[in-house]
């Protein structure tokens, strides 16, 4: 224990605690936004997550993404980490003053929040039983490559001499990317009341609020503890994470104030906040605290205006992860570009950098861009790929049938969990599920009718 230092230890391994509680806390925010027969359904999928992501991680994920040696491509790492080989008395890459375990445990949590968010895309219309075979492939070929060229001192990105402190591409413009491919292979939600996609109801903004709360204190630890030890540059990096909150949540308070005829919006402050965090976590150690009031700001906006951009394309976006994450991160990683300060990260007495604009290092801006552009390519082609191949094959076809998407999660994949709901569920729907058994038997009439012909 002599050659580590131990508040490093423990800052880093109190950190990854911290961001384990974002992945209920991402639970709870989803199951508040959907539809009261969905909700029980988002709180399932972010156990679920959990489950799968961390096997992933200790299989081949952390191998994959933080692997030392360098093998020449620059683009992902190898298997010398398999099954969480060599990583119990080594040295970590990435953190020197840790043990490599330390840095495992806390980047799988990552991992977990990522994935925990991206499947957000397809809420309330997809299969669970596939949902979990799409997450692993995901993670594997997804987010190990961007993670690995994003923090690992091999990665192209990293050499290259891009910025992103905790996240902003791995993390958020990564989620974000994938859960607009999601929802746009997975298709819109239907409604029994019209033909086009409505504005639904959360079921709960309590869960909405309580949600939010668990992500801003599990933010703490998120952006904190990738100082990688007890420094002031961790501090700096907390002192950023709440201003940035705070402001974003004051910015999208305010729009929404003006949009509702003078009434403020619980659900407004909630997306405000989280998306003034996403937008410090790329420049949340690289910036002094002046800028993360402009970077809330500035990403509130963004975000606020990025929401419509699913009204245009008609892609069903529903928890609105690609604003809240895509662009937000994207915005963050800009910003970092050009309020990134050389005497900021010298607070941990490590790390040196040229700095952004601020330090009239202004060829930063392309090196953000490069990553940035890099990250949202391949998240949402390669999501898209592996979506559009996976339902060819029958048994693990993503998309829930109408008359269940209707029922619900709740009462149509999980374990007679729900009860409570079947006579409401059916009170509500039946004449819309009439409907579409009317509508089948026609046309297994009119099939019959031409094979007779």
């Amino acid at each position: 224990m002599s050659e580590y230092e131990l508040p490093d230890l423990v800052w880093v391994t109190t950190s990854g605690a911290l961001v384990w509680l974002m992945v209920p806390g991402i639970a709870f925010l989803y199951s508040g936004l959907s539809r009261k027969n969905h909700a029980l359904g988002a709180l399932w999928t972010g156990m679920m997550t959990l489950g799968v992501s961390f096997f992933q991680w200790w299989l081949w994920g952390y191998s994959l993404s933080f692997s030392a040696k360098d093998n020449g491509q620059h683009f992902i790492g190898g298997m010398e980490h398999v099954v969480a080989q060599h990583v119990w008395t080594s040295r970590s890459a990435s953190t020197p003053t840790v043990p490599d375990v330390v840095c495992y445990f806390y980047q799988g949590m990552f991992a977990c929040v990522t994935a925990a968010l991206m499947i957000g895309g397809g809420n309330e219309r997809v299969r669970l039983g596939p949902l979990a075979v799409f997450l692993f492939i995901w993670q594997t070929i997804v987010y190990c490559p961007i993670a690995y060229w994003t923090w690992n001192p091999n990665g192209w990105a990293a050499r290259l001499g891009s910025l992103d402190f905790a996240g902003g591409g791995p993390v958020h413009m990564c989620s974000g990317s994938a859960a607009m491919a999601f929802a746009l292979v997975v298709g819109r939600r239907k409604s029994p009341a019209c033909d086009f996609v409505p504005a639904f109801r959360p079921s709960s903004v309590a869960y909405i609020i309580m949600g939010t709360i668990m992500l801003w204190f599990g933010w703490l630890g998120f952006n904190g503890g990738s100082a990688g030890g007890a420094s002031v540059r961790g501090i700096v990096a907390m002192v950023n994470t709440n201003l940035a909150a705070s402001c974003g949540g004051l910015t999208w308070m305010m729009v929404d104030y003006f949009r509702h005829n003078g009434k403020w919006t619980a659900i407004g402050i909630c997306s405000g906040a989280i998306v003034g965090l996403v937008g410090v976590t790329p420049a949340a150690g690289f910036v002094p605290a002046w800028s993360a009031v402009v970077i809330g700001i500035v990403s509130g906006v963004a975000a606020n205006l990025g929401i419509g951009i699913k009204g245009v394309v008609y892609i069903d976006d529903g928890l609105d992860v690609f604003a809240l994450h895509g662009i937000g991160g994207f915005t963050g990683s800009v910003m970092t570009a050009f309020f990134a300060s050389d005497w900021v990260t010298k607070t941990d007495g490590v790390t040196v950098i040229q700095g952004g604009w601020v330090n009239g290092h202004y060829v930063q801006l392309g090196y953000q861009l490069a990553s940035a552009c890099a990250t949202i390519g391949w998240s949402f082609a390669i999501t898209y790929l592996i979506l559009i191949t996976m339902d060819l094959i029958p048994f693990l076809t993503l998309r829930m049938d109408a008359v269940d998407e209707q029922l619900g999660t709740d009462v149509t994949q999980l374990s007679n969990e729900c009860p409570e709901q079947w006579e409401e569920l059916t009170l509500y729907l039946r004449p819309w599920l009439e409907n579409v058994e009317k509508e089948k038997q026609e046309r297994m009439a009119q099939e019959a009718m031409h094979q007779v012909v």
